[in-house]
């Protein structure tokens, strides 16, 4: 389809053009000279001055001195032997001798007995026999299995074993190896033989009969053992004087004269084979009980209980005999104590009241020294036996042993 042709309009007035602006100088910026650094002046190049060398002083020579004369060797001169210890002060021989080595000595018919103390050490030693007794019977009877030894002859040799502590041999052999003791020196014997026999004479028996040892220990003690042994420290004999080493050895006496020593070594003896079994029952208690606890602690609680119905049964089957082992270190102990205070009856009867006296409270002193010197070193009190260690003491404490003496400080000695 054609399109119709636009109109054709008419064209407006041509105006004339304006003139172009006119064409103005361009400033032109003024030349200004550029400035030029200062040229720097050439210094002349520093040249090192030369300095004069040094003249070649001569090298120093070490002067040579003239050597020292040899002198002989200085010799010191020998030394001369050691001083001689001095010898230690005698004790004060302050003992009133009634009886001169001249004169006769009347001397009892019985020099020996056995008091109620000595008795009842006998009787508390009984339970302990039984139970050896038991325990040799059940050796015996295994012995007699093994070997075919007739049960009652290792059970008969051992009652008559008891008869060794009158026997000289065998009481030296305790002398020496279980108490250690030793046999005094020829200037001991010298010094302790007069107080002796002085003591032995007033008394009224043959102080031969003793055998005297020496126990060589800075402590004060004696000892009376088995049946003729009568021993004393060397720190008694060499500072103790004379009246309180007899007083000393007055109280051993006493222990032998009444009985206490072989008394109590007997029972010493028939009871060992019962203590014996009893540690080691309680030995080996204790390891298996602790033994089976590393495995189980319900097996360990069977073992308890397996002990504890053993040892009821026990006691039944023996009618409570291990109980009186219980409480038998406290009765021994007691009647032990009273075994002191007889020899000191014993002392005290023959005229040695106020040298025990002395004795005794010498010991005190030295004891109250002793827990002082504890507590400056330690800064704690010295702590006391207890009541129990008390009950298990064999001897009596001092105080008790002097209140029992003033009966005897009250007479006259005689």
């Amino acid at each position: 389809m054609n399109q119709p042709p636009e109109p054709q309009y008419p064209q407006g007035p041509q105006y004339p053009q304006s003139p172009p602006p006119p064409a103005y100088p361009q400033p032109q910026a003024p030349a200004y000279p550029q400035p030029q650094p200062p040229q720097q002046p050439a210094y002349p190049q520093y040249q090192q001055p030369q300095y004069p060398q040094q003249p070649a002083y001569p090298q120093y020579q070490q002067p040579q001195y003239p050597q020292q004369p040899a002198y002989p060797q200085y010799q010191p001169a020998p030394a001369a032997p050691p001083a001689p210890l001095p010898a230690p002060a005698a004790p004060l021989d302050d003992l009133e001798y009634q009886n001169a080595p001249g004169n006769r000595v009347h001397r009892k018919a019985y020099q020996r007995s056995a008091d109620a103390t000595a008795f009842g050490q006998l009787a508390l030693h009984v339970p302990g026999f039984l139970m050896s007794m038991m325990v040799v019977l059940l050796l015996a009877a295994v012995l007699e299995g093994v070997s075919g030894l007739p049960y009652w002859l290792p059970t008969l040799l051992w009652i008559a074993s008891g008869a060794l502590v009158f026997h000289r041999p065998s009481e030296d052999f305790f002398a020496r190896h279980l108490l250690r003791l030793q046999r005094p020196l020829p200037h001991e014997l010298a010094a302790l033989s007069p107080v002796w026999r002085e003591v032995t004479a007033r008394a009224g028996v043959d102080g031969d009969r003793y055998e005297l040892w020496i126990e060589d220990t800075d402590h004060l003690n004696a000892y009376a053992a088995a049946g003729h042994i009568v021993g004393v420290t060397r720190y008694a004999l060499e500072n103790l004087p004379k009246s309180q080493l007899a007083a000393v050895l007055a109280h051993e006496l006493g222990h032998h004269t009444g009985g206490h020593a072989w008394s109590g070594l007997l029972g010493w003896w028939y009871g060992l084979p019962g203590r014996i079994a009893w540690q080691v029952i309680r030995a080996v208690t204790v390891f298996v009980i602790r033994f089976t606890s590393f495995f189980s602690y319900l097996a360990a609680g069977l073992m308890i209980i397996f002990v504890g119905l053993f040892t009821i049964l026990t006691i039944t089957a023996t009618y409570g005999l291990p109980l009186l082992l219980l409480v038998m270190p406290y009765l021994v102990a007691a009647v032990g104590r009273r075994a002191e205070l007889r020899a000191d009856e014993h002392a005290a009867a023959l005229g040695f009241a106020p040298m025990l006296a002395q004795m005794l409270h010498g010991v005190m002193a030295q004891e109250e020294q002793a827990k002082q010197a504890v507590f400056a070193q330690t800064g704690k009190p010295f702590t006391e036996a207890g009541a129990l260690d008390r009950l298990l003491s064999t001897h009596p404490d001092h105080r008790t042993r002097l209140h029992h003496l003033q009966p005897y400080l009250q007479q006259p000695a005689r």
